[in-house]
């Protein structure tokens, strides 16, 4: 993503006055001090002890002339990092957070912020996705394209690709042959389908991809934006078939359900009875009654169109989305956190579901909670 301070693709939003870093110091601070209590001393490289907003694990925010990373350098922060990826078909999970927005890798050994692991997971965190499962996308469809940089992450319980690509197959019932336990608690009931009785010790087809990140010291939370498709819709709402899609944020903010950071206002997670899933239509377009649920479908059919989940030859109603949903989380500056982002397939292996993750970006805004809602203007 880039390093803009209006917080576009990984970039962070400092509020208020940020750092006057730039490689001068302002007050008096001996070598080993640390005036602003940022845990970095000037011996540490601190090349402002007088502001936390600078050091070497701080976020170097894009265009404003300051060096609060320390590196020497302002407003070297990488843009569009994502452009080095040329295949839709990329295996590098370091690629993967490229492709949402994440592009500074950092390691044990450093006190940078950034990426310190990636890896392909299945819905319970252990190795063993089918690769087809995970695409670097450049658009989705015709209509859907990357909340920044050049490519977005496709997570799928079928192949996470266009139709127009070789590899794809038809979202309707591509067995991937993978299973796993799902996450630690789930499958959950959704509290807006009274009396149904979700199960399934097994998740079918899980696509996952978990990172361990190091926070940067002047960040306060983080955002990202999702979109999440399945066919699913509406034959199969408030039934035993709840594809489910999940954000597991370790350690979790107070709120998370099971760890899980991306659920509706309802408390429903993200799955086929969300109340997000709002681009879809039933003959023709009409809003829909499905599951005893009704859906107003006020976004349309443009984002299904072209991507495998609209209307098909063998039924006559659109299948569904929720258009792009931003969810926002806490975390400590300067911590780490794990995410695991992990798609999968509910009592049985056909009728599959996409998400699509973008726009990964830190910032210095308190978050009380973990909280999802629509992104005010889709692209």
């Amino acid at each position: 993503g880039n390093g803009t301070s209006g917080g576009a693709g990984g970039g962070l939003v400092i509020d208020g006055g940020g750092a006057t870093g730039g490689g001068t110091t302002n007050c008096t601070s001996g070598p080993t001090e640390d005036q602003d209590k940022d845990g970095f001393s000037v011996q540490d490289g601190d090349c402002n002890d007088c502001d936390a907003n600078a050091n070497p694990g701080a976020y170097d925010v894009g265009g404003n002339n300051v060096d609060e990373d320390c590196n020497g350098t302002a407003d070297d922060t990488a843009v569009d990092c994502d452009s080095v990826i040329t295949a839709v078909g990329d295996n590098d999970p370091m690629n993967g957070a490229r492709a949402i927005g994440l592009c500074q890798p950092a390691t044990a050994g450093d006190k940078k912020w950034g990426v310190l692991e990636a890896k392909w997971v299945k819905a319970d965190g252990s190795p063993g996705m089918n690769d087809l499962a995970h695409g670097m996308l450049p658009k989705f469809g015709p209509n859907v394209n990357c909340q920044e940089g050049k490519r977005m992450l496709g997570l799928s319980s079928g192949t996470a690709r266009e139709p127009t690509d070789s590899d794809y197959a038809d979202v309707s019932g591509e067995d991937m042959m993978t299973t796993s336990p799902p996450p630690t608690g789930f499958p959950v009931d959704s509290p807006s389908c009274p009396g149904n009785n979700t199960t399934g010790s097994v998740a079918n087809d899980p696509a996952g991809l978990e990172l361990k990140l190091r926070v940067p010291t002047n960040a306060k939370s983080f955002s990202f934006n999702f979109n999440f498709y399945t066919y699913e819709w509406p034959d199969y709402v408030c039934s035993n078939y709840n594809d489910s899609f999940v954000a597991l944020q370790s350690p979790a903010p107070p709120n998370a359900k099971l760890g899980n950071i991306s659920f509706d206002t309802q408390g429903n997670p993200v799955s086929v009875n969300n109340g997000f899933l709002d681009a879809c239509g039933c003959s023709g377009g009409a809003p829909c009654q499905a599951g005893g649920k009704n859906f107003p479908c006020s976004l349309g059919t443009t984002i299904l169109q072209g991507t495998g989940f609209g209307i098909d030859t063998t039924q006559y109603d659109d299948h569904g989305a929720t258009g792009w949903l931003e969810t926002k989380s806490p975390v400590t500056p300067g911590g780490e956190v794990t995410l695991r982002f992990a798609i999968w397939d509910a009592g049985d292996e056909v009728l599959d579901s996409t998400v699509l993750i973008d726009n990964f970006v830190f910032s210095a805004d308190e978050a009380t909670g973990t909280t999802t809602k629509p992104v005010p203007t889709p692209k």
